[in-house]
């Protein structure tokens, strides 16, 4: 049985400044298995956002295991990001 999806406290105000500009955000976070947090549609794109909490120490902001593994066997694009303001660059509001 999978426990409950871990969401970093950062998430929820990452994906209201999504949406408020105008963005489609999908939390996949419950999916797990490396899977990113985040799908988010933006002017006809799709991106890729694992959420990482800036505020914890470099050793918690570290990729697990699942999420390297997904990483690295994914062809498309995806992003880490820690702040409102990265998520906002990635998708070119910043």
């Amino acid at each position: 049985m999978r426990r409950a999806a871990k969401v970093d406290e950062n998430q929820p105000a990452i994906v209201r400044a999504l949406r408020r500009v105008g963005a489609s955000v999908y939390s996949t976070a419950a999916l797990g298995r490396g899977f990113p947090d985040l799908c988010v549609g933006w002017q006809g794109r799709n991106y890729l956002m694992e959420v990482k909490d800036g505020a914890k120490i470099r050793s918690k902001r570290r990729l697990t295991p699942e999420e390297e593994d997904f990483a690295a066997v994914w062809r498309g694009q995806l992003v880490v990001v820690e702040t409102v303001d990265e998520a906002l660059a990635v998708i070119g509001v910043r």
